[in-house]
């Protein structure tokens, strides 16, 4: 069988492109790595599941320094597709390397996956909001234009799109080889995090590894909940870009998403680290008995999802799910909802600590379910059978 891809009138180079389905895809990925910041953990494991798959995945750019050991290219000709992951106006190249991309492959054999919800109309969700106009000056019409110049599909990590022409794709994806200690039984599970085996005690009762951007509020209602059973819970950790101090520049654009409060952190506890590198998240939440999952207003509005939602469940911790219900249920199934402490966080945290085993019963439910059905094979295959569509 042969799918038959003709490109869109009027651009140099277009022509005819075939190609046998099912045979070896080269795929070139345009985004900004970082190693602590957005996605680079899910990239660098896509491109791998790809890899493994037997296809030619390769980083558009020069040779990374920050994340060594993936594959990069500037000869955009010898690819067969182009997928841009998107958080920020950074993750598109610099000129006049995008205007090379964009000569060199015709539109219709590239794709974008917008991560942040910058392709619907401006939103704002109690103080959180898809458009940074106030930070980058491009507005929203601007992020919607742009998009369809650079693609003709759409995707977005979300299982309900608002916009009928964007395809759900969840991205994101969940590894069973990084689980740091892949327990046989909850009662072995609970055994070793409760200490009853002679495991070493949990350096922390909770550790949350993310930046201070439009999270506070949730954070904030997170550790007030944790009052009642702060010292049977053990010390709290945030590990991330500035949950310590406000920065100047928040304050004069008046951006509400990044506040904090010192004082509160200070009373409670809290200690604060400055970002991990994205191969390091994994064992530093497996220093805490509990690894809060949170996730922005506006994330939570569009159904979006994070690599924190995955990842989680690789380290040695009980997670807990602290979004929406339906969220909850769409991703990790009927296993996830006692994981999921609702209104009443000390109370559900309490009964964990006194019976950890049914709690670590539905956590390795989770990872089976996440294995079988968002594991990053299924997830890169998922995008092949939308790219050859």
């Amino acid at each position: 069988m042969k799918l038959l891809f003709i490109t869109g009138l009027g651009r140099k180079g277009d022509r005819v492109y075939t190609r046998k389905w099912g045979s070896r895809m080269k795929l070139l990925v345009v985004s900004k790595l970082e190693r602590s910041a957005r996605s680079v953990n899910t990239l660098v494991k896509l491109m791998q599941a790809g890899q493994a798959l037997g296809h030619e995945v390769a980083l558009f750019g020069e040779q990374q320094s920050d994340v060594p050991g993936v594959p990069t290219s500037l000869d955009v000709k010898k690819f067969d597709r182009a997928v841009f992951v998107i958080h920020e106006t950074k993750d598109f190249p610099d000129l006049p390397y995008l205007a090379q991309l964009i000569d060199s492959m015709p539109k219709n054999r590239r794709a974008v996956i917008d991560c942040g919800g910058r392709y619907n109309e401006t939103l704002r969700i109690e103080h959180d909001f898809n458009h940074l106009e106030k930070l980058d000056s491009h507005q929203g019409w601007e992020w919607v234009e742009g998009i369809e110049a650079v693609a003709d599909k759409i995707l977005q990590p979300t299982l309900t799109p608002l916009r009928p022409n964007v395809r759900p794709f969840l991205f994101h994806a969940f590894d069973p080889g990084s689980v740091a200690r892949p327990y046989g039984s909850a009662a072995e599970a609970a055994r070793a995090w409760s200490g009853a085996d002679g495991s070493p005690r949990k350096r922390y009762g909770v550790a949350y590894v993310g930046h201070n951007w439009m999270r506070w509020t949730q954070v904030r209602a997170f550790l007030e909940a944790l009052r009642p059973i702060r010292e049977e819970l053990g010390p709290i950790c945030l590990s991330g870009w500035r949950w310590d101090e406000r920065e100047d520049w928040a304050i004069e654009l008046g951006i509400q998403g990044v506040d904090t409060d010192p004082a509160l952190l200070k009373e409670l506890g809290v200690e604060t680290h400055w970002p991990l590198p994205f191969n390091e998240v994994i064992g530093f939440v497996g220093h805490a008995r509990f690894g809060p999952v949170f996730q922005r207003p506006l994330f939570n509005h569009l159904g979006l999802v994070t690599n924190r939602a995955f990842e989680t469940f690789c380290a040695d911790t009980i997670p807990l799910l602290m979004q929406p219900d339906r969220l909850v249920e769409a991703v990790y199934g009927p296993a996830g909802r006692p994981l999921a402490p609702g209104d009443d966080v000390a109370g559900r945290l309490k009964d964990m600590m006194l019976r950890p085993e049914p709690y670590w019963e539905a956590v390795l439910k989770v990872r089976a379910h996440l294995a079988e059905r968002h594991s990053f094979r299924r997830r890169f295959q998922e995008l092949l059978a939308i790219l050859e569509e």
